[in-house]
This record gives C-alpha cells, structure tokens and sequence, in this order.
C-alpha cells in the first residue's frame, strides 16, 4: 500500500475505506470465517468453485502479491499450507487447487490467495484459462531470457 508521502491525495485510504476484504477482517462485513491470526483472515468464498473453496487475506490492506512487505510473505504462506492440509483433514478432499490472481481476474483489489478442495473426478478440467503453445524451443527460451533477466 502506498505511503503517506507516496499517496498525498490519500487515495490508498480510500480504497481501505471501501474494501470489502478490509471490512471482513475488521469484522464490519459478513463473512464465514475459516481461521484468522493478526496479520491474516481466511473466509469462505461466497462463488466457490467448489464448497470449502476459502479465501486467505491479509488483515492490512495489501492490492497484489508483489506488494505484499516481507515480513508476511512467510506467515502467508504458512497459512496457505494449513488451509491446503485442512481440505484433506476437514473435507475429505484428495488436494487442492492453490491460486493468486494479480489484478487482471482479481475481484476485489486486495490480495488473495484461493484454496479450493479437490478429489479426483470433480469436473474441473486444467486451469480456468485458455491454454497456447510456443512455436519452437528457442522462442520459450526467449521468453525465459526476457524473465530470468527481470529477476537479475
């Protein structure tokens, strides 16, 4: 989120302000809420892909992954591991489909990850997007330069 000094229109309070995800972990908006720590809230999603399909947020107002401080990356992934156990243990699922959207697909602008039971024969097929191929091998390592290069 941005900083006083980064956002002096105060445009990041007000997309607090208005947060839904903000709201449920303040306990100002309805939510069945799985677990919750004091960094992050985990709730039911309200148009699951299947049901049990939960929700990890943190608490502080957070749009994207990349924006999330370091401090939390760990604890946000820690919680991410015991939602995907609990879909086992709780639900009797067989696995989980574990997913971050990054604004594009992101519903509501504040960080979250998507836990989602899964058992074989379900009815999902793949990932939820159209699938392409790369003409040859030197253009998916082109495309593996380009990113290898962004992570130098």
């Amino acid at each position: 989120m941005a900083s006083g000094a980064d956002d002096p229109a105060g445009e990041g309070r007000l997309l607090m302000a208005s947060c839904l995800f903000c709201a449920i972990a303040a306990d100002e908006a309805e939510a069945s809420v799985v677990w919750r720590d004091d960094d992050f809230v985990a709730f039911l999603d309200i148009r699951p892909v299947f049901k049990g399909h939960v929700l990890l947020a943190p608490r502080e107002h957070v749009l994207t992954l990349p924006d999330l401080p370091a401090t939390l990356r760990d604890p946000f992934l820690a919680a991410t591991q015991r939602l995907a156990t609990a879909m086992i243990d709780a639900l009797g699922a067989q696995g989980s489909f574990v997913a971050v959207n990054n604004t594009v697909s992101q519903s509501v602008p504040h960080l979250h990850c998507h836990v989602v039971p899964r058992t074989k024969g379900d009815g999902l097929r793949g990932f939820f997007w159209p699938r392409t191929k790369y003409a040859d091998v030197a253009e998916r390592d082109a495309w593996a330069a380009r990113i290898a290069a962004a992570l130098e």
